[in-house]
């Protein structure tokens, strides 16, 4: 495969000006796909999360690293009218522009949709805040965890009888940055047949509520809040985890022959299979707290070995727990290049997740590895705005870039 071929955004230049998750994460998607993604990020602290969780090297964390691959850093202070300058040029040659400041922040630094606008109508800007833009809430910041609590994410998620619990990784704001990225790449489509851009507006709040996907529907229908049902499902039964002699392992009966198979060929237990209450998965659903103990016992009899090859045998999808080092290091994710080892200049090497996009059979490389803050600097304003060694020492002797 070609590089052109393995870069389907080859040629689209995206200016990042979003920090922490939702937008970098967008960033990231887009510069995987092949798009030249220039972060701007402040010349001494860059991104928050440059200050979080464990540290790799001088200037990056694994947080940072998750969200950054395939991206370009400049240093460049948006506080000073010089650093607005420069990014007003930089997004003058840029196809999209991502930002997710404060709301009304990034209009008094002259980098707004409609002052950056004026000058190139073929822009994609994409907005990303914590709510609408357009309603009372606009001016409140948007945190994940506040919307996993407000668009009733914590309350669907945990065990029943046990308080609202939080998604393990920040989903809202990963969900918001995928959803950024869809919406983003369908401007750029239709821009060719147009050749205007797009305002895009994302909030967290809206984002959050969409991923409640079917326990949104169910809670409307029923007019209250779904029960929790933990690691089981809330309409197949049983599909869920459970409890061998050795260990959890996950197991779907996903319809009414597969159970058969699995209380005759798995279990050893026909009488479950014959009993009326069972044949169908409406009745296992509504009759679950009287089928699942029985499956719970005869399952915890069974080491996992012995479970899984009869669960295989029967085409019933099933698999181990697995804690997450062991499933970052299984012969399934380095078979599948998922995890890459980058030089980096501090920490001799560093881990880095390979994208999950596959072309023409063959995954998408690491393009560029996570960036040391303001590593290019020089290289874009010199390379894209063309600016002399002269005109950036002024500016670095006045806090400007680093």
């Amino acid at each position: 495969m070609s590089g052109d071929a393995a870069r389907p955004l080859a040629g689209v230049r995206v200016l990042d000006l979003s920090r922490v998750l939702a937008g970098p994460l967008c960033g990231q998607v887009l510069g995987d796909l092949g798009a030249d993604v220039i972060k701007v990020e402040h010349p001494d602290r860059g991104d928050d999360t440059r200050d979080w969780g464990l540290r790799v090297g001088a200037t990056e964390t694994a947080y940072f690293n998750s969200v950054n691959r395939s991206k370009r850093s400049i240093g460049v202070d948006l506080a000073k009218p010089e650093g607005q300058q420069l990014a007003r040029e930089l997004a003058q040659r840029s196809d999209v522009v991502l930002q997710n400041f404060k709301f009304g922040g990034i209009e008094k630094m002259g980098l707004g949709y409609e002052q950056l606008r004026a000058g190139h109508p073929g822009l994609i800007y994409c907005s990303i805040s914590g709510y609408n833009r357009s309603g009372p809430e606009a001016a409140r910041p948007g945190y994940d965890l506040v919307v996993q609590g407000e668009a009733g994410l914590m309350a669907l998620n945990g065990e029943a009888g046990r308080p609202p619990l939080k998604f393990g990784v920040a989903v809202v704001d990963m969900f918001t940055g995928m959803y950024a990225a869809q919406a983003v790449l369908a401007a750029l489509f239709e821009r060719t047949r147009t050749g205007q851009g797009r305002h895009i507006e994302m909030a967290l709040f809206d984002c959050g509520l969409t991923i409640s996907a079917y326990y949104g529907l169910e809670a409307l229908l029923m007019g209250e809040d779904p029960p929790r049902y933990g690691n089981a499902h809330p309409s197949i039964v049983p599909y869920g985890v459970f409890d061998a002699a050795d260990g959890p392992v996950v197991i779907t009966v996903g319809n009414n022959t597969q159970f058969e198979r699995f209380c005759r060929e798995v279990i050893e237990r026909p009488d479950l299979a014959d009993d009326e209450r069972f044949r169908n998965n409406l009745g296992r659903s509504a009759n679950r707290a009287e089928l699942v103990p029985q499956l719970n016992v005869e399952i915890a009899r069974r080491k996992r070995s012995d479970l899984l090859d009869r669960l295989r045998r029967c085409g019933i999808p099933c698999g181990e727990v697995l804690g997450l080092h062991e499933a970052l290091t299984s012969g399934r994710a380095v078979e599948g290049g998922l995890v890459t080892t980058q030089p980096h200049p501090q920490a001799g090497s560093a881990h880095v997740l390979a994208p999950p996009y596959r072309f023409d059979g063959v995954r998408s490389p690491v393009h560029r590895p996570p960036p040391q803050l303001g590593a290019d600097t020089v290289s874009v304003l010199t390379e894209e705005l063309g600016l002399s060694e002269a005109q950036l020492a002024a500016l670095r002797a006045d806090g400007v870039v680093s």
